[in-house]
């Protein structure tokens, strides 16, 4: 990708600076997307020249501030770890010694041995507007960090899989599965952003006696009209039904063995058994069994890619329990025994970690079991098998698992046994990205909510929200589908707000608000900026020709500090992998974009004037929904 020319005209103020060797000199900086790169670049090599130390060390410590009053960079005099002299005399001779009229750089500001540096306002105006105006929807990107060798863009992408959402078929779309999915969408997003080739696995909870079960109950109470039009829901409620009539029929059971009956005839008969026979059926490959087993799955399947959609979310590969062969989990099993991972314990197979792993580590880890008595495969086998395979067919660099926090000894386990077998390789690839529970999301104790009823009663809500101002419900185009985007809004702003691991309280009144950091509060800033530039009337050209040296009061060169400021928060959340960071940066734009207004008037103002202004929110939406789409949100215009 060529560099901005707006950029370009950027370096050419400075000696010795161009985006080129900026790239070259320092890892992972990429100028020509990212204007703060060619700013620390230029700071890096300024103060090499002052400290005598290798700018490679300075680079690194020209941190972010916490707020614009504090500068846009911030360095810590004792990082640079000079001996010899105190940190607080040193920080003032670099201060002195620093050029008075640098073209980039006021002088800095001295605090005890902190170094704080502002941006100049002209130059940075002139440059970052034209430069998102440029890049569009790709400004924030940063496209070289995904490449397995950012030098040689021939060697290809690194690639990463992304597992998430991962639900059971014919049970509900709970909450967990709806924070997966947030979650999980949102790291692919981010991994795209940054040029990885990203694969999107739906594992699905779609083996298992319980499918015999389902086929039992299908037999008997299933209707095909019903199961067409709502898959989910329709082999949910028969899978209840034929529950409680179980746990009935072992209750009745258990009471006759109690009174000394003879219970054979009726244990080998009970539905218990007929389902797992049914589903031993299955397992031994018997077609009429598959058929309707997988009839089941590809429905649910359909289904479930009608709610992603709504939520901009696609999965490359349905993947599933089912997928994985009997004879791999058998071969793992005698290679677990063969090299003393998994030894024998009262019929049943497990891992002893105290005896395999030293320290606090080996029982943390605790002794989970891998095969049952009766010789079948648990979880964990199941698990690791997968692993390999995907290893083996899709050669990762990379895998995150996206599961909620209640897993976390689970996930550990599996990833020491990959080491203990010998593939550590594949084990440091893997990572856990975990989260909090929702609270609150049951209507009454014990009633489930799928997620189709969730995003139906937010969007009911917003709608009802929308209608109190009937001027603006009057000019709407389509009502329902923008309560409906809203509604999706308000949940999943409300999910990524706080840190993953945190437990969240499911709020409708909260979350469905205008007011306050929510989603709908994002998606009104976006519209507010749309209708501004409507009125204003303005074509792409005004816009490109603006002069931008008219933006030169502290809220409009403040406002651009923190537009430019947007490229490094997507590369810093690739560090954290938490939505947070992008959804707290887009509440501190926008708050700082709605008190502009009374300010930086457009319509009415002087035309010249007005050019400009909207040049400066125009960019201010490009950023605005570049992050809404990062997060899976989709921006409203009205």
């Amino acid at each position: 990708m060529s560099p901005p020319a707006s950029l370009d005209q950027l370096a050419k103020q400075v000696d010795r600076l161009s985006l080129d060797a900026v790239a070259e000199k320092y890892p992972n900086v990429n100028p020509s997307q990212n204007p703060l790169d060619l700013y620390r670049g230029h700071l890096a090599n300024l103060l090499e020249g002052i400290t005598g130390v290798d700018p490679k060390i300075i680079y690194p410590q020209l941190l972010w501030t916490s707020g614009l009053d504090k500068g846009d960079f911030v360095l810590a005099a004792p990082a640079l770890r000079i001996k010899g002299k105190k940190p607080d005399e040193l920080a003032k001779e670099w201060a002195e010694k620093f050029p008075e009229n640098d073209p980039l750089f006021e002088k800095p500001v001295l605090v005890n041995y902190f170094l704080s540096f502002f941006i100049k306002g002209a130059p940075l105006v002139k440059s970052v507007l034209p430069m998102i105006r440029e890049l569009g929807s790709d400004f924030g990107r940063n496209t070289s960090l995904g490449l397995k060798d950012p030098k040689d863009p021939s060697q290809g992408k690194k690639r990463i899989i992304v597992e998430f959402s991962s639900p059971n078929i014919a049970k509900p779309f709970h909450a967990g599965h709806l924070r997966s999915t947030i979650i999980g969408g949102f790291i692919a997003n981010l991994h795209s952003a940054a040029g990885w080739d990203v694969i999107r696995i739906n594992y699905l909870g779609d083996w298992g006696k319980q499918y015999g079960l389902l086929a039992l109950a299908f037999e008997k109470y299933g209707d095909e009209a019903t199961l067409k039009a709502d898959p989910i829901n329709h082999l949910f409620h028969l899978y209840v039904r034929i529950n409680t009539e179980m746990t009935a029929e072992k209750e009745e059971i258990e009471k006759k063995k109690q009174a000394g009956e003879d219970v054979s005839a009726l244990e080998a008969n009970s539905l218990d058994e007929q389902a797992r026979r049914y589903f031993k059926k299955m397992t031994d490959r018997d077609e009429a069994a598959l058929a309707q087993w997988k009839r089941f799955r590809d429905l649910s399947i359909t289904r479930y890619k009608q709610t992603y959609a709504r939520l901009n979310i696609h999965f490359d590969h349905y993947s599933g329990e089912s997928q994985v062969l009997e004879s791999s989990m058998d071969q793992i099993g005698k290679e677990m025994e063969e090299k003393g991972i998994c030894k024998e314990d009262k019929g049943a197979m497990l891992v002893n970690f105290s005896e395999l792993v030293p320290g606090k580590e080996g029982k943390r880890l605790e002794k989970p079991i891998v095969r049952k008595k009766d010789g079948t495969a648990l979880y964990l086998t199941r698990d690791i098998s997968e692993l390999l395979q995907r290893h083996e067919t899709y050669k990762f660099d990379k895998m995150i698992y996206v599961v909620a926090s209640a897993q976390d000894l689970h996930l550990k386990q599996l990833f020491k046994i990959i080491e203990l077998l010998g593939h550590k390789d594949i084990a440091d690839k893997c990572q856990h990205i975990n989260f909090g529970l929702v609270q609150g999301m049951s209507t009454r104790k014990g009633t489930v909510k799928f997620l189709d009823d969730i995003l139906r009663d937010v969007a009911d809500k917003m709608h009802e929200t929308m209608k109190k101002n009937e001027d603006k419900y009057a000019q709407v185009h389509d009502p329902e589908g923008t309560a409906d985007i809203l509604g999706i809004s308000s949940v999943m702003a409300q999910d990524m707000s706080g840190k993953r691991i945190n437990n969240y309280t499911f709020n409708m009144e909260q979350m469905t608000s205008f007011e306050g950091d929510t989603g709908p509060y994002l998606q009104y800033a976006h519209a507010r900026v749309s209708s501004i530039r409507r009125k204003a009337d303005l074509t792409d050209e005004d816009l490109a020709s603006a002069n931008l040296s008219l933006l030169d009061s502290p809220h409009a060169v403040n406002m651009v500090r923190l537009l430019a400021q947007w490229p490094d928060v997507v590369q810093n959340t690739l560090r954290t992998l938490e939505p947070a960071t992008v959804l707290t940066y887009l509440f501190k734009m926008t708050h700082a974009l709605s008190s502009s207004y009374d300010q930086l008037r457009v319509v009415g103002s002087e035309r010249e004037l007005m050019k400009a202004r909207m040049a400066l929110y125009d960019a201010a939406h490009t950023v605005l929904g570049n992050g809404m789409r990062l997060l899976g949100l989709s921006p409203v215009e009205r």
